[in-house]
């Protein structure tokens, strides 16, 4: 956990993270463009050098979680219920760890990493809004449901710039 100042308030805290995540992802996800562009690597060998390198940083991180800062227990796993093991390993490790990681490399390795990432990324709070309304019973209000109609927005004006640069190249190939 990276330590932040004690003035700061819980949702600028979540706020503060979230933006850093988002820094992380979008620096990161070069890296990952320009390994895919080389050709010596596809998907899958991105997402499993991801996952193995995770593996130590997520254990130090666990281990001062629970140690050292004591912000969560180092025994949760002993009274988590199934329904919560399989949260863990359906939503966060398959779907969110891994699905969405190698859709969003395969992605990659076909498109441009300017068009998809928006796209990839716009999703993601878009289902989050909407799921978290109806399956977590969070509130909705008109600034999400709006913020949710312009993510969508966003996604098709892009989806289209896709589409456009589709058509130019197949009417290039026609015409050569």
């Amino acid at each position: 956990m990276v330590p932040t100042p004690a003035y700061l308030g819980g949702m600028t805290k979540a706020i503060l993270f979230a933006l850093l995540a988002g820094l992380c992802w979008g620096v990161g996800e070069i890296g990952t463009k320009a390994a895919l562009n080389s050709k010596q690597v596809g998907p899958m060998g991105a997402t499993l050098v991801r996952a193995l390198v995770t593996v130590l940083p997520v254990i130090v991180a666990y281990v001062l979680a629970t140690s050292v800062w004591k912000s969560e227990s180092a025994a949760w796993y002993q009274s988590a219920s199934p329904k919560t093991w399989l949260y863990l390993i359906v939503g966060s490790g398959l779907l969110a760890g891994f699905g969405g990681v190698f859709f969003f490399y395969t992605g990659l390795r076909h498109g441009d990493i300017s068009l998809l990432r928006p796209i990839a990324f716009g999703v993601a709070p878009a289902t989050a809004v909407l799921l978290g309304w109806w399956v977590l019973g969070e509130e909705m209000t008109i600034r999400k449901g709006l913020a949710v109609v312009l993510i969508v927005s966003g996604i098709v004006l892009l989806a289209g710039e896709g589409k456009a640069k589709e058509r130019a190249a197949a009417q290039a190939v026609a015409e050569a």
